[in-house]
């Protein structure tokens, strides 16, 4: 893990705010996501200066496509802005994990069905 990984990471796992975190993901065959959010299907990648190389930019866009066909949302973060600010950083991913989570969830198993208008209650 780079160190800007580590500081993220200290501030993302243990599920602050009820959202739960995955680190080194796998996403298809060839892909690991750097930081994932399976309730929100997010993709936070955090890019060095590697991501600069040459081919490396066209190489990314290729991932992230592939990754959003896969009906995910790919954020990347530069980092320098978690060097920068790492609270910062990991409370503007919490607000858009927040965000992208579904405002319903499945019901408990076992429950009794939703009632249908017009039925005694």
């Amino acid at each position: 893990m780079s160190y800007p990984e580590v500081l993220l990471w200290q501030r993302l796992r243990g599920s602050p705010l009820g959202i739960k975190w995955r680190h080194q993901h796998p996403v298809g065959q060839d892909y690991v996501a750097d930081f994932y959010c399976a309730s929100a299907k997010l993709v936070v990648e955090i890019d060095g200066e590697v991501h600069s190389a040459e081919g490396a930019p066209q190489r990314d866009q290729y991932r992230d496509d592939y990754m959003r066909s896969r009906g995910l949302t790919v954020v990347r973060i530069p980092a320098r802005e978690i060097l920068g600010g790492a609270d910062a950083t990991a409370s503007a991913i919490l607000r858009l994990a927040e965000a992208e989570r579904p405002l319903h969830h499945r019901a408990a198993r076992g429950g009794p069905p939703p009632q249908q208008a017009g039925e005694d209650q």
